[in-house]
């Protein structure tokens, strides 16, 4: 049988046949020295030694040094660990009453402030936060502001009611700088008189007519303007005119303006129609023009050939007869129907060919 102690050491002297206390014949001998403290852990020493075996004895002797007690005490140590364990104990419960730990949500950014001082910004995750610092949230994510009655005068002074969209969102990285500078309602101190400003100033370069037509472009220019007058931290996305309103007699000017302007370009078309047709009319003409005069030209080329060519015959003719005077009473021949006059004037020769004689054959 061992007992072991942790701050006492024992030496155990064991004879197989006496139990006398104290015995010198020990066959074995075991010696535990003492624990040590700081690493609370015992170190063995084992000794053998050769005795006769009719002795039994058990010897326990206490070995008193550094960091050791008395046999029947509880260990020193043990208060020490019960006093770590309450000190562990206060300082979880000090932090979760104190609970310095602050979570920064997806599409935030949160601004820490130490004694009212703006000290930095944490990005979306956990920090901690002393008891004396205090942390404000700004959104990240893209915000709309709508505008639902901004008023401008165009250059001809017609005032006009507009709606406005703005697309807006906060750089995080400058979180820190618009909370010390601008705060949390930043959209209303910038930029709400941005979009009254802005408006105003292009809407007084154009006529009332002129931004009705041109809409697209006087938005852009408003959104340019207002872009670039956005302090550090501040980003717009878009700014959108969705309506424009001017009052209601301006409003039927307007539509009467339209409507003349488009009878304007009706009449100009059908002016534009009717001349088209009229010189379809001329160009017809002219080509039927020139179709007849080539038609005359040809019957007249056609006329001066047939009457070359009758020239031409009858000087044949002339000069045939002249040169058989016979030809002639031949012709009279041929064209006679073989019947007499049936009148005869007194004194007049019978219209017939002469025969000739024998004499003038």
């Amino acid at each position: 049988m061992v007992a072991v102690g942790r701050r006492t050491s024992y030496i155990y002297s064991v004879c197989p046949s006496h139990e006398a206390r104290g015995c010198p014949s020990a066959a074995m001998q075991l010696l535990f020295a003492r624990s040590q403290r700081d690493s609370g852990q015992a170190s063995v020493a084992w000794r053998f030694t050769a005795q006769p075996k009719e002795h039994r004895m058990v010897d326990q002797i206490p070995r008193m040094g550094r960091g050791n007690q008395a046999p029947g005490q509880p260990p020193r140590n043990a208060s020490g660990l019960i006093t770590t364990g309450v000190i562990a104990l206060i300082v979880i419960a000090v932090l979760a009453w104190l609970n310095p730990f602050y979570i920064v949500q997806t599409g935030t950014v949160g601004v820490k402030q130490s004694l009212g001082q703006t000290v930095g910004t944490i990005e979306p995750g956990w920090d901690i936060v002393l008891p004396w610092q205090n942390v404000v949230t700004y959104s990240t994510r893209e915000e709309l502001k709508r505008f639902t009655e901004v008023s401008a005068f165009s250059k001809d002074v017609q005032e006009s009611k507009n709606i406005v969209s703005v697309n807006y969102r906060l750089d995080g990285s400058r979180a820190a700088d618009v909370h010390k500078n601008l705060g949390r309602n930043f959209a209303e101190k910038i930029i709400d008189p941005a979009i009254q400003k802005r408006l105003k100033e292009i809407y007084s370069r154009y006529d009332a007519t002129e931004i009705v037509r041109k809409r697209e472009l006087v938005g852009k220019e408003v959104e340019q303007q207002v872009k670039e007058n956005m302090p550090p931290g501040v980003i717009v996305q878009t700014v959108q005119i969705e309506n424009i309103e001017f009052s209601a007699a301006y409003t039927e000017a307007i539509e009467a303006a339209a409507r003349a302007q488009a009878e304007v370009k009706k009449t100009e078309q059908e002016l534009a129609r009717q001349k088209f047709e009229a010189e379809k009319v001329v160009v017809n003409a002219e080509a039927a023009a020139k179709a007849r005069r080539a038609q005359a030209e040809a019957e007249a080329d056609a006329i001066r050939l047939r009457g070359e060519a009758e020239a031409l015959a009858i000087k044949a003719r002339a000069e045939a007869l002249k040169d058989s005077p016979a030809l002639i009473q031949l012709t009279a021949a041929e064209k006679w129907n073989g019947v007499l006059p049936q009148t005869m004037v007194p004194g007049s020769a019978v219209p017939f060919v002469s025969v000739p004689t024998n004499a003038q054959r």
